[in-house]
């Protein structure tokens, strides 16, 4: 159930009352291969203001039980000060105060607290915790809020033969107790705690006489897929950047980096004792391009520990901050480290990361990129495109603005005025006006206090002779969407201009670059005026801005019939995110954008975005094109797919990427006849290992289409009864095309609430298949009927997964937005909830206005 929604007032008030100093938290753990819940003791000492003696605060605790509140030596009563999540604490003494707080707290299958798992291959049980934004309370007593920071000590009892892992240093049990040193002082919301008998690999980061131990850590059942060397690697690599950069010594004793089971993220920035979805413990062949967004998780949760951990924002307003610094750095590191093997990241980061900001910046939550955060319900939605890509996209900008120099320097400064405190966003700026020079507070208005997004068009004009006469570019502002807040503002950017033509070997090439300050509605470009007009002018060439561009009419065409021969992939993935863009807003046919995909993804040769594109079209199809023509386009890209397998280069990347969207897609009888052959070893093609989890994908294709039935499941889950494989066997349970399959998966997921979340989050993904249409179309009514009391009985993160999972976005029509409206209307959600249903309606109206765009284009 969740607990009561802290405010900024009350959090502003709490701060302003107390200082809090330490933490010492006792936790019997010694039934949990049982479950249920577990003894929680928690003594915290905190001091109270001059002016504060008779005052009254708070500490929070979710728990089922709570025993004793002993404050100052006074035991109080838990039934008349313990109410939802929150104990009264009356009669506060000015200075020192001491509380004590014992309870019985429960284990989670939500991914939320403390998480049980029980793994199906050995039946042990393996426990995390997850604490961020407001978690740690379904562990311990604490004040939960990031600006007050302490130190904690941990003592665990344990099962016999299992581990502890924390912040601190593992110590030596005492029997089957840990008792764990004190932490530096950081917030509640990064410590951790990580239980259970876990398979470790050992290292050391050493240089300069500096000795830092590294651990990784899984479960023993994928021990034998642990490739900890590559780990070990990249970690390592980040340490070298980051302390250079940083020009300050990683903060914290050790750093364990452990892949957990059911994590509802990628991955969190526990200080000392990272979390990782175990996913990336990679079960079977999987392309480089994951490989690549492992080790930018990896980066990112190792920048947190300087960028979050060491120095932690006051308030959840800055959460931006924290998740944005953490993904430019990371992208800077992949693209910059020595030995690096990715050092093409930030074509990865314009083709998914930006991508992602520019669909949530046109969402009628979009919002500024420095959010006003009113309580814990609006930071728990936050977790965003904007939060994550806009921002770090706009850091950027700033790098680019400022100098690197001087960014790195005014970072560095930061970290040594303000290490184990609290910031606001105004204390990073003013370190980098110190260090550039630069006066931050107008641009800091434009990019961080204002929200939506800016078009940028190129306005050219040539004589007779191709030669250029005029160049401008023209920057927009599009009205922001429906319920957003603001006024559309046209912003500084910081823009490079490159020209390409085609060389001999038919290459598009760049021949000239010039970068310049894009500022208000018209902006000329007078380098190029005079000279021969290229075949393509790229308009934020090398993506320094964040911006969406549009192609002139020439350049265009140019590039709709040699996107792939771009030498460079930077400026293919541009023109490519350019081509979907305009596929998003209507203004370029979702046919259309087939047929470019069609002529160009055979020559790109960056695999991430070659996945991007497959992922892309499918969407397309489903749900941009006109209907009437949509089983048709279907067929043209299910042959496509068909045909890029079988001639990509046997055990190559590309040909497992074109496996697995011929897998998604296959429709005929032969197709399908194709696909139970290659799962059954009657045909194979060379090269292709259909190993675990591509079985998995022929099986969960053939249940939708409705040729594998509850045997056939049952019996691939026989081969793989890991915790995968269940997850797997329900999507393909999910997936059936039966009116029995769909009440029985959706009765699963919100009739009851028994489900792990990473169970409940597979059966999501089977029951909503594109192509079954009108056998999901009752679930409209019944969608709206449960909603709300779904939200208000389950905790954030699984009502989260419904309440967007089970939306109707298949139904296109205006039927479904009327129906939206109907319900947001009487309803009368919470904001957090109304967010949630407001996006997914957006989609569905983007969705008919681009399926009219396709429909005329046929009609021309």
């Amino acid at each position: 159930m969740p607990g009561t929604n802290l405010t900024r007032e009350e959090a502003q008030r709490r701060a302003k009352l107390l200082t809090v100093d330490s933490y010492e938290i006792d936790l019997d753990l010694s039934g949990a291969q049982e479950g249920g819940t577990y003894r929680s003791v928690t003594t915290v000492r905190f001091d109270v203001a001059e002016d504060g003696g008779g005052a009254e605060s708070f500490i929070d605790l979710v728990a089922p039980t709570v025993h004793e509140v002993i404050l100052n030596g006074d035991s109080l009563d838990p039934a008349e000060v313990f109410a939802d999540s929150r104990i009264a604490l009356p009669g506060l003494l000015t200075g020192r105060n001491v509380l004590r707080v014992s309870a019985d707290c429960a284990y989670t299958n939500t991914g939320e607290g403390l998480h049980r798992f029980v793994d199906p291959v050995d039946d042990q049980a393996y426990l995390y915790t997850q604490f961020e934004v407001p978690d740690a309370r379904r562990v311990f007593a604490s004040f939960e809020q990031p600006d007050l920071k302490a130190t904690f000590q941990f003592t665990v009892k344990a099962p016999q033969g299992w581990t502890v892992i924390s912040n601190s240093p593992t110590p030596e049990p005492q029997g089957h107790v840990w008792v764990f040193e004190p932490t530096p002082r950081i917030s509640s919301y990064v410590t951790a705690l990580i239980v259970g008998p876990y398979h470790s690999v050992h290292s050391v980061y050493e240089k300069d006489g500096q000795s830092v131990p590294l651990g990784i850590y899984c479960r023993p059942s994928l021990a034998e897929y642990l490739d900890s060397d590559a780990i070990f690697e990249v970690t390592r690599q980040g340490f070298d950047w980051f302390q250079e950069k940083f020009d300050y010594a990683y903060p914290f004793e050790k750093y364990d980096q452990l892949f957990v089971p059911e994590f509802n993220a990628g991955a969190m920035e526990n200080a000392g004792a990272v979390t990782i979805r175990d996913q990336y413990v990679f079960r079977s062949k999987v392309t480089d391009a994951a490989y690549e967004v492992r080790a930018e998780t990896i980066l990112h949760e190792l920048a947190h520990m300087w960028f979050g951990d060491l120095v932690t924002m006051e308030w959840w307003n800055d959460l931006w901050l924290n998740e944005s610094f953490a993904t430019y750095t990371s992208i800077a590191c992949q693209a910059a480290a020595p030995g690096s093997r990715w050092p093409h990241s930030w074509t990865t980061f314009a083709n998914s990361m930006k991508t992602w900001a520019y669909r949530q910046d046109q969402l009628p939550s979009t919002h500024p990129i420095m959010a006003d955060i009113r309580d814990l319900d609006d930071v728990l939605v936050n977790f965003d495109g904007i939060t994550y890509a806009k921002g770090a996209s706009v850091l950027k900008q700033l790098v680019a603005y400022v100098g690197e120099d001087a960014f790195f320097q005014g970072v560095q400064a930061y970290f040594k005025a303000h290490a184990y405190g609290n910031t606001r966003l105004s204390d990073l700026l003013g370190a980098l006006e110190e260090t550039s020079g630069r006066d931050l507070r107008t641009w800091s208005k434009q990019w961080l206090e204002t929200a939506g997004i800016n078009v940028l068009r190129p306005e050219i004009e040539t004589d007779a002779d191709g030669v250029i006469t005029s160049f401008a570019i023209r920057q927009e502002a599009p009205a922001l969407p429906a319920g957003a807040k603001g006024e559309p503002t046209l912003r500084p950017h910081r823009i490079a201009v490159g020209g390409y033509d085609l060389d001999a070997g038919g290459k598009l090439v760049r021949g000239e670059r010039v970068e310049l300050d894009v500022d208000g509605e018209l902006t000329a470009v007078p380098q190029f005026v005079g000279r021969p007009r290229p075949a393509v002018l790229l308009l934020n060439d090398d993506d320094l801005s964040y911006a969406k561009v549009r192609l002139d009419e020439q350049s265009l065409a140019t590039v709709t019939e040699h996107l792939g021969d771009f030498a460079e992939s930077l400026p293919r993935a541009l023109c490519w995110a350019s081509a979907w863009d305009m596929t998003r807003d209507a203004e370029l046919a979702a046919r259309d954008y087939l047929s470019l995909v069609l002529s160009g993804v055979g020559k790109e040769s960056d695999i991430g975005v070659v996945q991007s594109l497959q992922r892309q079209v499918k969407l397309a199809i489903d749900l941009y094109a006109d209907p009437a023509a949509r089983e048709t386009l279907l067929s043209r890209w299910t042959d496509a797919t068909l045909a890029h397998l079988r001639s990509a280069e046997p055990a190559g990347d590309h040909q497992l990427a074109w496996a697995r969207a011929f897998a998604a897609t296959a429709r005929t009888p032969e197709q399908l006849d194709l696909l139970e052959a290659l799962l059954g070893g009657a045909r194979t093609i060379e090269g292709l290992a259909v190993d675990t989890e591509l079985r998995w994908s022929f099986v969960q294709r053939l249940a939708a289409v409705g040729r594998f039935g509850e045997a056939e499941i049952a019996a691939e889950y026989e081969r793989d009864r890991t915790a995968a494989g269940e997850r797997h066997a329900a999507t393909a349970r999910a997936a059936r095309p039966t009116p029995e399959a769909k009440a029985e998966a959706w009765e699963s997921v919100v009739g009851s609430d028994t489900l792990p979340n990473a169970v409940q989050e597979a059966v999501i993904a089977g029951f909503v298949q594109t192509d079954q249409r009108e056998l999901l179309a009752p679930y409209t009514d019944r969608y709206f009927e449960v909603l709300a009391d779904v939200w208000e009985s389950r905790s954030h993160e699984m009502a989260q997964q419904i309440a967007v999972g089970l939306y109707p976005t298949v139904q296109v029509s205006g039927e479904t937005l009327d129906k939206t409206d109907t319900w947001l209307a009487s309803a009368h959600p919470g904001a957090a909830l109304r967010r949630l249903v407001s996006e997914s309606r957006a989609g569905v109206e983007r969705a008919l206005r681009a399926q009219t765009a396709d429909a005329a284009a046929a009609a021309q």
